[in-house]
């Protein structure tokens, strides 16, 4: 046989075995993380065993004339260049409306309700268009001048702006990428760093430019590219850098080869050796959403100033002196060109919105929530060595007081907690200490309370603290989910009925994550269960149903043992497989539903069901 016809066998071979492994991997992966799963996978040899087993039979029958060369992958673009000339389709499937990404928010970020809903407004306008303008035929989309919702964010530190754009692109699904202007400032010239943020979308988006052409650009602390208003003449460094910025925001075509980048020159030499074609690879700018933030400390003044010389902006008296967060409400693009910035700059960036400074008691609300991160966080640092940690009440309280004392927003909440918790946190993993609460005493003296803690760590105290701390917390996790009800059914599709809010109670005490990757978890939970159905069917050609209730009762027990669904799957067939195997051969029936009574009570159910069962074949 001629080689090369050899080496067409033996990859058409390896294709067949490639696919046939798949399509089984697949199906097993159907049935669970669990046993049932491996003893299916078990059967199949893996790809590359088998290739080493043709590899090593070629070898012994045709020596080293023959040798098994692994095929080229391409890459997608490839693909297409080799004349597959599909149609590539957007892969933005945008269909949020603002108060649905407003309702989002709310379930993560306290206060700033104005900012909210202008984000939620702009930004669901933005890629709505971009969804509306692609499936239209109108000629709209080519138009020349159209003016993206670039937005400039004004607010002190910490007050939650990097965090509630991070969470809109989450939620939206498109890339997102974090640059400070400061990085650009300081290197003269800057254009091509203003432009490696665009790159860096391609790489957030996996090297698909198709979707990083629809993400979003975040720029912090863009008061700092303002030119200085104490210098004489231009401010060349920091109007560079404004410039730079201007065509990015507006359109047009980036560049992803560089010559100072060598892994883009790598990638592009990767390219042509593959597609034997040299091709220039952009991202257009187009549909890219630029947000900027600063805290633009400066900015009061300038609009104190104006609004008194003009009379105007809070009423017929000035000698009410507003707050300072109440004069930047009223910013206008003519206060931030006497701030520094160049009026090309400002113009595009249409939309402004202020954020408000955190008061105490919206940091005890931040830590309050149940998805808040720092909170969240520090239950997993003491999760990772086997401990589990309960906040009170009145212990959030006061490191939201400590935290408002540093001025720094919800910043100051994450070194007001280490501060109380480090010496618990260095101590407490070389005890055999499992459970700790973080009551009131802790927060006012840590180190006394640690001493007594390890005084006496078995102490009855401990535990009614404990469980009083789970009890209080299990019954706000209910009300919040009953006060989001609708938001929650929306985003998972899952009736949140009384039996489930006490299983989501269950597993967000049993785990650190929040809301939604609670309920997450719940329905993943829910599905292993229906394999357990579809498995009992493969093996013993039986129906079983369990009822909503049955469900609910297999998932308490299987919270926080993940071997309790395969326990629960064995003493399935112990309880059930012999009794409805004789209903089955008695009277034909293969369908049974199964009810919370059945498992708490498989004897009395099997009897009722072969009485039911014999009762209706008398009568017919």
């Amino acid at each position: 046989m001629p080689i090369e016809s050899l080496e067409l066998l033996v990859n058409s071979v390896r294709e067949k075995i490639n696919f046939d492994y798949s399509f089984l991997t697949l199906n097993s992966e159907d049935l669970g993380r669990n046993r049932m799963s491996k003893e299916k996978d078990e059967k199949f040899p893996n790809p590359k065993d088998v290739e080493k087993e043709i590899a090593s039979f070629l070898s012994k029958r045709f020596g080293d004339r023959v040798k098994i060369i692994s095929p080229i992958v391409l890459t997608q673009e490839a693909y297409f260049e080799k004349g597959h000339e599909k149609e590539r389709r957007s892969r933005i499937n945008f269909s949020l409306k603002p108060e649905e990404l407003e309702s989002y928010l709310n379930q993560y970020v306290i206060k700033q309700n104005d900012a909210k809903a202008v984000l939620a407004t702009k930004i669901c306008t933005h890629f709505n268009r971009i969804k509306w303008l692609q499936d239209s035929k109108d000629e709209g989309d080519k138009m020349v001048g159209t003016i993206k919702n670039n937005i400039l964010m004004i607010g002190p530190t910490g007050v939650g702006k990097t965090y509630m754009i991070k969470l809109i692109a989450k939620k939206i699904g498109v890339p997102f990428v974090k640059g400070d202007a400061t990085k650009f400032s300081e290197t003269g010239y800057v254009g091509g760093d203003v432009e490696d943020l665009v790159r860096d979308l391609v790489r957030e988006a996996n090297d698909d430019i198709e979707l990083a052409q629809y993400g979003i650009v975040y720029i912090d602390e863009i008061d700092k590219i303002a030119a200085s208003r104490n210098i004489v003449g231009p401010d060349v460094s920091r109007t560079g850098v404004q410039r730079a910025l201007l065509k990015p925001m507006e359109e047009t075509e980036v560049d992803l080869k560089v010559p100072h980048d060598p892994v883009s020159v790598f990638q592009e030499l990767e390219r042509y050796r593959k597609t034997g074609r040299r091709e220039r690879r952009v991202v257009n700018t187009r549909n890219i959403l630029f947000i900027m933030s600063g805290a633009f400390n400066e900015l009061t003044e300038i609009i104190k100033k104006r609004v008194k010389e003009k009379k105007i902006g809070f009423g017929a008296s000035i000698g009410d002196q507003p707050r300072d967060m109440e004069y930047l409400k009223h910013v206008k693009a003519e206060d931030l060109i006497k701030f520094g910035f160049e009026s090309e700059f400002i113009g595009r960036l249409p939309v402004i919105t202020v954020f408000e400074e955190l008061s105490e008691d919206d940091l005890f609300d931040i830590l309050k929530n149940p998805n808040n991160p720092i909170v969240i966080g520090k239950k997993l640092d003491f999760k990772a060595y086997g401990i589990d940690i309960k906040f009170e009440q009145k212990a959030l309280r006061l490191i939201a007081r400590k935290a408002y004392s540093e001025m720094t927003g919800a910043r100051g909440l994450v070194s007001a907690m280490e501060k109380v918790l480090l010496q618990f946190e260095k101590k407490l993993p070389s005890t055999n200490i499992k459970r700790f609460s973080v009551t009131e005493e802790v927060v006012l003296n840590p180190e006394e309370a640690l001493n007594e803690l390890l005084a006496s760590p078995g102490h009855r105290k401990w535990e009614e603290t404990f469980q009083r701390l789970c009890e209080e917390e299990r019954e706000a996790i209910k009300e919040y989910c009953k006060e989001n009800r609708d938001n929650l059914f929306q985003k998972h599709e899952l009736e949140l009925t009384p039996t489930r809010l006490d299983l989501i109670a269950e597993l967000y005490l049993s785990d650190a994550m929040d809301i939604n990757a609670t309920i997450k978890k719940l329905k993943r939970l829910y599905h292993e269960v229906r394999q357990i159905e579809a498995y009992f069917y493969k093996r013993h050609d039986l129906r079983i149903c369990f009822d909503d209730e049955a469900m609910d009762t297999i998932v308490l027990k299987s919270i926080g043992s993940p071997e309790t669904l395969e326990n629960f799957y064995e003493q399935l067939n112990t309880d059930f497989e012999h009794g409805l195997r004789l209903i089955y051969e008695r009277t034909g029936q293969q369908e049974f539903t199964i009810t919370k009574e059945a498992l708490l009570n498989p004897e009395q159910f099997l009897n009722d069901l072969i009485r039911e069962t014999y009762s209706k074949k008398v009568e017919d």
